[in-house]
């Protein structure tokens, strides 16, 4: 007996938003369709994300995995689970680089360790013309209101931090964070979707554990979830589920793990496919 599709979990960039990293009324309104269909739909984001309206999905009820899967969190942005990091070995981080502008997150606030300038230069995409527009776009945006600039390590360690965000082009400083992260394999891991940012968490977090975390919850089987993705932070979500989903310009190792191939982001592909199997389930 084939198995209903239940729960459609998505990556958001170059995967279920638009080119420009946005929402727009064909995303919203297609999944709005596949929910009122009695369906589910979780962002699983390396984001940090208290509710899905933060990114523009408005009042739809729709699940978080965020933080790659450090932060689980209900359709009412009621959190559910944090793993947060070991407080030695982000002890021993912060020491170890002390120049690093890390962003330090826990489940109510960002502690960036350096200035909203330092941020913004690190952290915004700025490759081609539409990373440029992104890039505008984002910087014409206020910070969030749980986003503090210029914290202290003792302020760092004061909370619960889950994940540890940093963007470095200093090769010989990647190489030493890459060392300092397999010398602490037992406690911490690196899942970036790209080679210069470092997307730091508890060893035993990745979107697809968590994703599987919230379909037990929902009482949904592993075999009724369909999970999409287009990065290295998607590798362990795409890897672990049987209906699984690499958008067209996804990495080849994505695209591996998924083991099935959709269209482009910039054609609606993710939710156009949800909304698809939703109505071939008989859901709409």
């Amino acid at each position: 007996m084939v198995s209903l599709i239940k729960l459609f979990a998505s990556d958001l960039d170059g995967t279920l938003f638009n080119v420009l990293h946005e929402t727009d009324r064909a995303i919203l309104s297609r999944l709005g369709r596949v929910l009122e269909g009695g369906r589910h739909v979780a962002l699983a984001t390396g984001r940090a994300v208290h509710h899905a309206r933060e990114l523009g999905f408005g009042e739809l009820p729709i699940e978080t995995v965020s933080g790659n899967g450090a932060f689980v969190r209900d359709a009412r942005g009621s959190l559910l689970r944090d793993v947060p990091i070991d407080p030695a070995t982000l002890e021993e981080l912060l020491a170890a680089f002390p120049g690093c502008c890390f962003s330090c997150i826990d489940s109510e606030l960002t502690l960036v360790r350096g200035s909203r300038e330092q941020f913004a230069a690190g952290y915004l995409p700025s490759q081609g013309p539409v990373g440029r527009l992104v890039a505008w776009r984002q910087r014409r945006r206020p910070s969030p209101p749980d986003q503090r600039f210029d914290q202290g390590d003792v302020d760092v360690l004061a909370r619960r931090v889950c994940k540890v965000n940093c963007r470095t082009p200093d090769p010989g400083e990647r190489r030493e964070l890459d060392a300092f992260v397999a010398e602490h394999a037992s406690t911490l891991v690196n899942a970036s979707f790209d080679g210069e940012l470092f997307e730091l968490t508890d060893a035993s977090v990745n979107k697809g554990e968590a994703v599987a975390w919230l379909a037990g919850w929902l009482g949904i089987g592993e075999d009724e979830v369909a999970v999409y993705g287009d990065g290295g932070n998607d590798l362990a979500m795409l890897a672990r589920f049987s209906h699984a989903y690499a958008t067209r310009g996804a990495s080849d190792s994505a695209k591996r793990a998924a083991g099935h191939v959709i269209g482009s982001c910039a054609l609606h592909a993710v939710p156009r496919h949800m909304l698809a199997t939703a109505r071939r389930e008989g859901a709409v």
